[in-house]
Parts: structure tokens; sequence; C-alpha cells
């Protein structure tokens, strides 16, 4: 009577193990790191997006990463980019997990010792140094002041972002 349980175990056994390997395979493919998932700015059939950003009172920054995951090295903010990779991330998108970085830092008093920038096909760990701290800080401080100014030049040469912009019908300067 029992023999009839020892295949649906071993059935069992087997599927889960099947199951466990995919997915290790998913949490590989997505970027994150190993750990807890305790932030998420998209939404999925696993937990409902957080619309709480972070805040940094002192620099006067609020952002929302797509991720964070606390690691045994602490909260890791996580970044995913639709496209492909270029060959070295894009200034704007390193001075974004920057922001982040720095966000995690003032709302959880541990500055993260990096951040993840996850492509359609590549994983870049980039780490949260001195150097693009004061990157990203300064980038702030010229944005602050390009906003009291009264006029802007436009700082690209693509049409598509241009038009994008939320200023394309006031610019003077617009490519298109």
């Amino acid at each position: 009577m029992i023999l009839w349980l020892l295949p649906f175990a071993l059935a069992l056994i087997v599927w889960g193990w099947l199951l466990l390997g995919r997915a290790r395979t998913l949490r590989q493919e997505s970027g994150l790191p190993t750990g807890k998932l305790i932030y998420a700015d998209t939404t999925s059939e696993a937990w409902q997006r957080n619309d709480q950003p972070l805040y940094a009172a002192r620099y006067h920054l609020t952002g929302k990463p797509d991720y964070l995951v606390q690691t045994n090295q602490g909260p890791i903010p996580v970044e995913v980019k639709s496209t492909k990779a270029p060959e070295v991330p894009y200034l704007g998108h390193l001075l974004q997990l920057a922001a982040y970085c720095l966000l995690v830092e003032e709302t959880t008093g541990q500055p993260p010792p990096h951040g993840l920038l996850k492509y359609a096909d590549a994983l870049y760990e980039v780490d949260f140094s001195y150097e693009l701290r004061e990157e990203l800080l300064a980038t702030l401080a010229e944005m602050r002041q390009a906003y009291k100014a009264d006029a802007i030049q436009r700082s690209h040469e693509q049409p598509a972002k241009c038009r994008a912009c939320g200023f394309f019908d006031l610019c003077e300067e617009a490519l298109d």
C-alpha cells in the first residue's frame, strides 16, 4: 500500500529540484544579487510596486531605484535598463545609480559598497567610490544653479532626446 507513495514522493523531489534550478537561473538573468528583495519599483506577480520614494533631506534628493536588495554587504540598489549595454555605461546612468546609492546611505545610515546597472545583455557592478559620489554632488549643484538661471543652453546633439524633453516647446535651441 505504501509502495505507491514512493514514486510520488520521488517525483515531487525531482520536480522541486528542477524548480529550484529554474529559480536560480531566473535570478541570475535578472541581475539581482543574492539577498532579500526589500524594495521594488516594478510590478510583478510576486510583489506589489513600492510607491514610496527614498528621500535624502540633506541633499534635497528623492528617487526610486528599480530594486533594493539586502545582502551581506548591506543594501544594494539595482537599476535596470531595457536597452543593450554600451561598451562603457553612460555617465547619466552612472550618476543615476550613484544617486540611488546616496539615497540608500541617507535612508539606512549604511553606504552601499556598490550598485548594479543591469542592461538587456550585460550587468555592470559600479563601486560607490568617493570620486563617483563627488561627481554626483557636483552635478546636483550644477543642476540647482541651472534651475535658477534665466536660460540654459542645450547640452546634446540628439534629436530624439530633444523631442522627449519637457521643455521642447519652449526651447529656442530645439533641434527639430
